[in-house]
């Protein structure tokens, strides 16, 4: 039998249809909820479905009135507050096309976006002038055709450039998927994600699927440390929890166990779960966590859940909903054989395409499949096992990076001729990335002092190594698997 998983279709998303009047729709039955708790060991901001609505709304009349046109592109580039989802939902409500983006980037990091994409959102609306448009009147939602243009976040990319990847309103109805085949999530439900507001996996798993099926969303404040995380869990009776998996190790690094008896079960994406933490985390808590696999271009589609636990060893298996296959060069493989992770093009998760790259889009598609460039392997169960990425990509604290990104950076630094990157574990979950570089000796201070003045910091290398000669291959491209054995060496 074929490697494919096809359950039947979803519902069709409604015409016409906004993202953000979907994510907002419970403040009508539920105004007077509790959507948003933003929380402290010694304090909590709560904020009900109908203040969360206007706010948005209102920002929406503020940026109409500042000048901005339904198709805009603005491009939000805030700290972690509540601004951010509020900003970003008052754009997608009045048709603007928001662009969110990490405080973390530098100005260069910052320019190549804004060459690439000419946003509208120049001049810059300040923090202030930001929050004084929530009590503006509620503007219209502009309402469309779901596969219209709603939302661009950026994802490094293979080419070392990153891509702008174009989302549709309807990303948000196909994320209705994800509500029962990963988190087991019902309006009853007080979801406490561990990240930042200015995450997209917080954005969307800690913020927009709660709030479209009426649930209470919870947010450590700023400056929350995470060894205070089952303090809040507990006092705040969250039923779900929501993390990388560094948090999940750096949680248990710090209690053997955590009396959380609301709790119901955690959730991990960003970076692969490893059997040992999930095990601990059971251990300490009692309850287990449900791993989901995805990528900035389709989110998760694929993942474990609470009515369909992962085989050991495995993800999970493709959200009903969703067409995933394993494929080789003529197609689908055989149940049991290695392959590329692919997912059907017509998925309404998957994204219109690449900003401004047309010919990088058509490449990532093989008849009715998007590839995903990950390797894994399908059972009679549509269980699948992550056999790894089949390009170099690093994961660093859940942010997938480009080595050939941060490559083309460093080159720029006259005591370095050659170099690569490539990312290592040097605990138990706890990825850093590191640079080998031919070239003069350098102080390492030197060297990451430059790297942050043109990269985000998650892109930066932690450890230098100089070498006489980078590890190469045949054609004499850069072997970075033998890499990572070179500083398994230096350190012993």
């Amino acid at each position: 039998m074929q490697a494919i998983f096809d359950q039947g279709e979803p519902a069709p998303c409604p015409r016409p249809f906004n993202m953000a009047a979907h994510v907002l729709a419970h403040a009508a039955d539920l105004p007077d909820k509790i959507a948003l708790s933003v929380i402290a060991p010694d304090h909590c901001e709560s904020w009900r479905y109908a203040d969360l609505e206007a706010a948005v709304r209102g920002i929406g009349t503020g940026l109409l009135a500042a000048g901005f046109a339904p198709g805009d592109i603005l491009l939000m580039r805030l700290d972690n507050t509540l601004d951010f989802p509020l900003a970003y939902l008052g754009a997608i409500a009045v048709g603007l096309v928001p662009v969110p983006t990490s405080s973390q980037l530098t100005a260069p990091e910052v320019s190549k976006m804004v060459a690439q994409l000419s946003p509208a959102g120049l001049p810059v609306i300040d923090i202030d002038a930001l929050a004084a448009m929530r009590s503006l009147p509620p503007a219209g939602y502009a309402m469309g055709e779901p596969d219209r243009l709603a939302y661009i976040i950026y994802t490094s990319g293979t080419s070392g450039t990153p891509r702008a990847v174009m989302h549709a309103h309807r990303a948000i109805w196909a994320r209705r998927m994800m509500h029962q085949g990963w988190y087991g999530l019902g309006a009853e439900d007080r979801l406490l994600h561990a990240g930042a507001f200015n995450w997209t996996y917080t954005l969307g798993t800690g913020l927009m699927d709660p709030w479209s099926v009426g649930a209470t969303a919870l947010i450590p404040a700023a400056g929350v440390a995470i060894e205070a995380l089952p303090q809040l869990l507990a006092a705040h009776e969250a039923t779900i929890f929501a993390a990388a998996p560094g948090v999940y190790r750096k949680l248990l690094g710090h209690h053997a166990t955590m009396d959380l008896p609301a709790l119901r079960h955690g959730l991990a994406a960003g970076e692969k779960l490893s059997d040992k933490v999930r095990q601990h985390w059971n251990t300490a808590t009692g309850t287990r966590i449900f791993e989901a696999y995805g990528m900035s271009e389709c989110s998760t589609f694929i993942s474990a859940s609470p009515a369909h636990p992962a085989s050991p060893g495995t993800l999970g298996r493709p959200q009903v909903g969703r067409r995933v296959a394993i494929l080789g060069p003529d197609g689908p493989v055989a149940l049991g054989e290695e392959g590329t992770i692919a997912v059907a093009r017509t998925d309404p998760g998957l994204m219109l395409g690449y900003y401004g790259a047309e010919a990088e889009t058509a490449a990532k598609i093989q008849g009715d499949w998007f590839l995903t460039g990950d390797q894994g392997m399908m059972d009679a169960d549509g269980q699948i096992t992550y056999l790894g990425r089949a390009d170099d990509m690093m994961n660093a604290g859940g942010y997938r990076v480009s080595p050939l990104e941060v490559e083309a950076a460093l080159l720029a630094h006259p005591a370095i001729r050659e170099v690569g990157v490539t990312d290592i574990e040097v605990k138990e979950d706890a990825r850093i990335i590191v640079a080998f570089y031919v070239g003069e000796a350098a102080d390492e201070a030197d060297l990451k002092s430059f790297a942050a003045d043109c990269l985000a910091r998650y892109k930066q290398p932690r450890v230098y190594v100089r070498l006489e000669a980078l590890p190469s291959g045949a054609n004499g491209k850069i072997l970075r698997r033998a890499l990572k054995p070179l500083y398994e060496v230096r350190n012993g």
